[in-house]
């Protein structure tokens, strides 16, 4: 078994090492985008379609891909990214939220067609997610963010209740009393999106530049340790990787998420699974699960595992320890008991959250300021429409994705150490805890220890 190394995806892909060159000496630029995740990838996309004579320069401290962008689940989906009461505050209020579902439900087949326009292959397949309960408290949840995804405007086309022979007739997993079912999410290898995303960018002449680390973003200027940027336009895209930047430490928390892949099962293991639409597979317990099944038979599963290090320290490599390593192969064998798979790959990485876990585009035409980020673990599909939100901003265009709620939203720091170790340790030990108690007592109430742990967090 392979542990760290980034990831699977990129592995697999051949991707381990750096294949651009470093940034040599100070240069100047239209653009300067910080961070060659799907973020900054889509924001130089969406630059050059509004601004074509523009130059712009992407700035990546190691590789293109190495953040959450190569390490993620695989997941193109139309899942609501943020809190909604969040971003209903706003000025766009109750319609903006809904406008900006809608847009997370088209982005999907807005990427895919980007892909298929420069014949990209990314091991996509539009067959819509799961999310399973296991237990009564799991269920009543699964019922109540149906009942609420009614509530703001999301028809039974968009997502519904599955019943558990209903479910079993897609995927056998034991103990499945039933099942949230939504159409808008594809499963795709996100290695070869983030890549080919790079490679497309460059031909449309954007220049990227990695081993190169951002220290510090001014007005004007893009701080390196090889060399100066200056561009009327600083945009950073750093997500979980922000507290490395001067004056951003307490900005976006960098929450760990952990992966395991197998092997290729045998055809007779999948017989006993089924899995043949290669929907995206989630739980409804409070300690979050996803998976994949891949393009070449494999599973792909993840969850938080250790979820945050003091001070927002880094992963330095994706090395999973041994505990999570663990912890997700019980998983694994819950969910797809007749299926003997071996573990071939695990890693982990950092997704950025906000204190109101919600995400947010900014730019200040003054100083020529910008960033996109925050999603919380939903930052496939988002960082396509922020990317296209922020573009739009630098261009001074009022479009549809500069109307939507995050737009110039402000978001308060997060606490100084130890709360936020202390906080995030805490949450997820009661929520661990709370899964504990639901799955002992078979009551359909979600625990007081989880509604708790949401009201300390701000998650709900």
């Amino acid at each position: 078994m392979l542990n760290g190394n980034t990831s699977f995806w990129m592995h697999d892909a051949g991707l381990d090492a750096p294949t651009r060159p470093a940034l040599t000496g100070d240069t100047d630029v239209d653009v300067c985008i910080v961070g060659a995740g799907l973020t900054g990838l889509w924001t130089a996309y969406w630059v050059r379609q509004a601004l074509p004579d523009a130059s712009v320069l992407v700035v990546e401290a190691n590789r293109v891909g190495f953040g959450a962008s190569g390490r993620n689940g695989g997941w193109l989906s139309g899942k609501m990214v943020g809190l909604r009461r969040h971003l209903a505050d706003g000025p766009a209020g109750r319609d903006g939220v809904i406008d900006l579902q809608r847009a997370c439900f088209e982005a999907i087949d807005e990427v895919l067609a980007v892909m298929a326009a420069y014949q990209v292959d990314v091991d996509a397949v539009h067959s819509g997610y799961l999310q399973i309960a296991r237990t009564p408290s799991e269920l009543a949840r699964v019922k109540a963010a149906i009942a609420t995804d009614r509530e703001w405007g999301l028809s039974a086309s968009d997502v519904d209740l599955l019943s558990a022979e209903q479910f079993q007739e897609r995927i056998h997993v034991p103990g499945v009393l039933g099942a949230l079912f939504s159409p808008h999410s594809a499963r795709l290898n996100p290695a070869k999106l983030v890549n080919g995303l790079a490679s497309i960018v460059e031909d449309a002449g954007v220049r990227i530049v990695e081993q190169t680390t951002a220290t510090e973003l001014t007005a004007g200027s893009v701080t390196t340790a090889q060399g100066t940027v200056r561009a009327r336009t600083v945009l950073r895209a750093t997500e979980g990787y922000t507290s490395r930047l001067a004056g951003h430490r307490r900005d976006i928390l960098p929450m760990n998420s952990s992966m395991i892949v197998t092997e290729p099962l045998s055809e007779a293991e999948w017989a006993q699974i089924g899995w043949s639409g290669c929907e995206g597979l989630s739980g409804a317990q409070h300690t979050y699960f996803y998976s994949q099944r891949t393009a070449d038979g494999r599973i792909a599963i993840g969850g938080r595992g250790l979820p945050y290090r003091f001070g927002s320290r880094l992963d330095q490599n994706g090395e999973l320890d041994r505990v999570t390593l663990k912890q997700l192969e019980h998983l694994l064998i819950g969910l797809f008991p007749g299926a003997k798979p071996t573990i071939a790959h695990a890693w982990c990485g950092v997704l950025g959250v906000p204190r109101d876990w919600s995400p947010s585009v900014t730019y200040d035409p003054a100083t020529g300021l910008g960033h996109a980020g925050g999603y919380a673990g939903q930052g496939v599909t988002a960082a396509y429409l922020a990317g296209r939100t922020l573009a739009d901003l630098v261009a001074e265009r009022q479009t549809r994705y500069t109307a939507l709620p995050w737009t110039n939203r402000s978001v308060r720091s997060w606490e100084p150490e130890p709360a936020r170790w202390l906080g995030a340790y805490a949450m997820y030990g009661l929520y661990r805890a709370a899964d504990k108690l639901e799955a002992a007592r078979g009551r359909d109430r979600t625990s007081p220890l989880a509604r708790f742990a949401d009201t300390v967090t701000g998650r709900h």
